[in-house]
């Protein structure tokens, strides 16, 4: 269970935290430029400075394997018994796995290509998210790169110890970060909502986060506000929540190979695909129904989403989806990214796992998603 902290000043808990650990060695993961920026390393400079502190940095925005062995080897060295990470999806992903990994023996891409099996806990782990997006602070999964190929580390002991959740570290942001990692936490709020794993606690996180982004996004982005950039931090984190439960679904899973591939960032990769398989999974029938909770169900859950999105049909819905994209200035087609028509099937390649998308409502074929991205092209 994640002991929370919401609100602005809320980093402060940290020296209740730091109190109650009392730790030798403190692995401190930040981004390389954001901790500076965002305000963070100003507020934890005094909180920290009594503490033997390493900080690592030395990771790409899209974590590899080598990146984990590097700070498994610095973790380990410096025998860190306590981990703060600051930072947006990648920081908190990084944080996680190198914390786990560092309390086993061998290999890192033993674990994360499940070849070894995960037996041990990491130390605690302060989670410190600086942007309204990934919602990394309340999920135990994390995402990284082999040879571009994206993994998912998955284990109840990746769960943060704490998260705070202080949105004043957001209040910086660059526009088109906001608009990226803001489209993110929509899209994840969406694809569990509509996910076969969902349930009555995982779509009331869901529809907190819709409601809460629909109203806000483009405020945050183009007019941002103290109130517009706490409710997408609260969104994100209800968003978080959501796909602790459901994981993502196919959005994310197309989205992998477009970032790995051609460097669009996550969130905007996973905004591209976001309103046409919400029009795809409208209609779903007996043979390709994956929900067993049946065509009718999906189709009432789809309906509600319309609803949540201020739509009366699947049509309006796609619109309003497409509309925010327009407005908070993300770019919808692909050609317009520098992707080809001969770049498609290198995204259908990469994208189309069918372990990946089992958890969307209607079966995603390769012919399905072919016109998909065809359609925004």
């Amino acid at each position: 269970m994640i002991r929370e902290y919401f609100g602005v000043g809320s980093i402060e808990n940290v020296r209740l935290i730091l109190a109650g650990v009392a730790p030798r060695s403190i692995f401190l993961v930040t981004g390389k430029r954001s901790y500076d920026d965002c305000g963070a390393s100003k507020a934890l400079g005094n909180l920290l400075a009594e503490y033997s502190v390493s900080r690592f940095n030395d990771f790409d925005v899209n974590p590899n394997i080598d990146n984990i062995r590097k700070g498994v080897d610095l973790f380990k060295k410096k025998r860190c018994d306590l981990v703060i990470a600051v930072g947006g999806g990648s920081v908190m992903d990084t944080a996680k796995v190198v914390n786990i990994l560092s309390a086993h023996d061998e290999d890192a891409a033993l674990y994360v290509k499940k070849e070894r099996k995960i037996r041990c806990s990491g130390k605690p782990l302060v989670a410190v998210p600086t942007t309204a997006g990934s919602g990394g602070e309340a999920t135990h999964f994390a995402a990284l790169y082999i040879d571009k190929k994206k993994y998912s580390l998955e284990d109840e002991r990746l769960l943060p110890t704490y998260a705070i959740i202080d949105p004043q570290f957001t209040f910086s942001l660059p526009k088109r970060i906001t608009a990226s990692t803001g489209m993110d936490a929509l899209s994840q709020a969406i694809e569990s909502y509509w996910s076969i794993y969902s349930s009555d606690e995982s779509k009331a996180y869901a529809r907190e986060a819709i409601m809460l982004a629909r109203e806000h996004i483009v405020h945050a982005v183009n007019q941002p506000t103290i109130e517009a950039r706490i409710a997408m931090s609260r969104a994100a984190h209800a968003a978080g929540k959501a796909i602790n439960t459901t994981r993502t679904t196919a959005c994310h899973a197309v989205s992998y190979p477009i970032t790995a591939y051609f460097g669009v960032p996550h969130g905007h990769a996973v905004g591209l695909t976001l309103s046409r398989m919400f029009a795809y999974n409208s209609t779903p029938s007996e043979a390709d129904i994956l929900d067993i909770r049946g065509v009718a169900y999906v189709k009432g859950v789809m309906r509600e989403l319309a609803v949540l999105l201020g739509a009366q049909d699947t049509e309006s819905a796609k619109k309003a989806i497409d509309s925010i994209m327009r407005k908070i200035g993300l770019e919808m087609h692909l050609r317009e990214l520098g992707i080809s028509g001969n770049d498609i099937e290198i995204i259908i390649k990469n994208g189309f796992d069918p372990e990946r998308v089992k958890n969307n409502p209607r079966l995603v074929t390769e012919q399905a998603l072919r016109k998909i991205l065809n359609d925004i092209r």
